[in-house]
């Protein structure tokens, strides 16, 4: 069995860059070219939604081949995380972050389809009727989660760079050394 975890890794950085570029660069750019370039709201909310609508499948492929690869690499380091100190809080907040960044994602764009169905076409007017009644609580809710998901997902890079220093030689031989310490019992502890 090889040592290296290459391919896990790739998936797991690639996908993950791929997950914090994209939800920014959709804040940042999309969103704002939207707002200037819509001469009104209907047609801003247009612009965003499709631009939103073509990233969704990108989007959906990055998150995916980050879950996979970290689900590898967490399997691969299975030892290290229950016998280095430290590793287990980190991964167990890694997952949390994960979790979180899922969520919020989803429901972004469960917002944003609640937006684009507000914003169709007069010939479907009828139809966005139904829609605009919540269309201004979840603009409102919308705005916030654009900065929800980068913030999450650059944490995520972080909590990976922490996990990149705990696996240095002298860092794992001193967690593991460390967690074996508050495993076993000290000597002095022990009844005589």
């Amino acid at each position: 069995m090889s040592d290296r975890n290459t391919v896990m890794r790739s998936l797991r950085d690639v996908g993950l860059a791929a997950w914090f570029g994209g939800s920014l660069m959709g804040a940042v750019g999309l969103n704002g070219a939207a707002k200037e370039q819509g001469a009104s709201w209907q047609e801003g909310a247009r612009i965003a939604s499709s631009g939103w609508a073509m990233w969704t499948p990108v989007s959906a492929l990055a998150i995916g081949a980050h879950l996979v690869g970290s689900t590898g690499l967490l399997g691969a380091n299975a030892a290290r995380v229950i016998t280095q100190r430290g590793v287990a809080s980190s991964t167990l907040a890694k997952t949390a972050l994960t979790g979180a960044a899922l969520a919020a994602t989803a429901y972004a764009r469960a917002l944003g389809n609640k937006i684009e169905h507000a914003c169709l076409d007069e010939s479907q007017s009828s139809r966005a009727e139904r829609h605009l009644a919540g269309t201004a609580q979840a603009e409102r809710r919308l705005s916030y989660l654009q900065w929800t998901v980068p913030a999450l997902t650059c944490a995520l890079i972080v909590l990976n760079a922490l996990h990149g220093e705990q696996q240095r030689p002298v860092q794992q031989i001193r967690g593991m050394w460390q967690r074996a310490r508050t495993v076993t019992p000290h000597p002095r502890n022990r009844l005589v």
